[in-house]
């Protein structure tokens, strides 16, 4: 519950600064959390991006503002930290369907998003089967990309990851060099606040490489490892679920280390796979 309590005061942080520029370190400092998951955790938990969400209600107020007020669009526009009028314009047709001038005529239909707050809710009895597990430092060898700070931005980068690694013979070198826990073609997310963001289609391995490769140490931590079956969506999905319905009641919280998918097999319509989730004791 301390978490979920967390959240909403960093939605609170928010509404308080929504005429202002919104620090997302701000906020995952609010939910004791890195800035990568706490975008994961409002992800899931609202079913919105952070960025879309704040662009909705920015544009709420702005839609009362033009109702309302006198002011100038080009002054409400700057309100809301669009410096011209063209990014305003778009911003708040994307969100209202029209034009901030057609917002100001009465009876103009409008949009209004209200802020979220979030709650401990009962879901389905669908069980989630998972370990605990507490592993030294390992080392993992493979190719990396740089991540947007936005995560919303990478979720069609990284299937065009995985199909280039796939393609250009990146995952046939790679599988043989995999010799340590765990087993199998990783995909991690290097997303702490300390280093740059960077996704590695790598292996678990201590074995020399030539320079093509990168290496990388993944620090000692506990993980929560959970398994599942499925396609790309599938894992999405069991991801949304560890977020939404085991970790509001797990005694434990995100820890500030790599998550971890490991694919077992290679078939992709029916992949066998475990996610990794870097945990700490709440």
């Amino acid at each position: 519950m301390e978490w979920i309590e967390r959240l909403n005061q960093a939605i609170s942080y928010i509404e308080e600064h929504l005429t202002e520029e919104i620090s997302y370190d701000a906020l995952a400092g609010i939910a004791c959390c890195s800035t990568y998951h706490f975008q994961r955790m409002f992800a899931y938990m609202a079913d919105i991006p952070l960025s879309e969400y704040i662009r909705r209600r920015r544009m709420s107020l702005a839609a009362v503002d033009l109702q309302t007020g006198k002011e100038k669009i080009i002054d409400i526009g700057m309100k809301y930290g669009y410096a011209s009028p063209t990014a305003f314009n778009r911003a708040f047709q994307s969100v209202h369907g029209i034009a901030p001038s057609m917002a100001k005529k009465e009876g103009t239909p409008i949009k209004s998003y209200p802020p979220v707050s979030f709650k401990m809710t009962v879901k389905g009895a669908e069980e989630l089967n998972y370990r605990i597990e507490t592993k030294d430092s390992f080392r993992i060898v493979g190719v990396s990309f740089p991540l947007d700070k936005e995560i919303e931005h990478n979720f069609k980068a990284v299937p065009q990851m995985w199909q280039n690694a796939a393609m250009n013979g990146t995952l046939e070198q790679l599988a043989p060099l995999m010799n340590h826990p765990p087993m199998g073609l990783l995909g991690v997310s290097v997303c702490n606040n300390e280093e740059e963001w960077r996704y590695f289609i790598a292996v678990s391995s201590s074995a020399n490489t030539d320079p093509s490769f990168e290496a990388y140490q993944i620090p000692a931590c506990t993980w929560a490892v959970f398994r599942g079956t499925g396609t790309g969506m599938s894992i999405q999905e069991l991801e949304k679920r560890i977020v939404t319905e085991w970790l509001p009641t797990s005694g434990f919280e995100f820890h500030n280390a790599p998550d971890i998918e490991v694919y077992l097999n290679s078939d992709p319509d029916n992949m066998q796979y475990e996610v990794w989730a870097p945990v700490k004791k709440v």
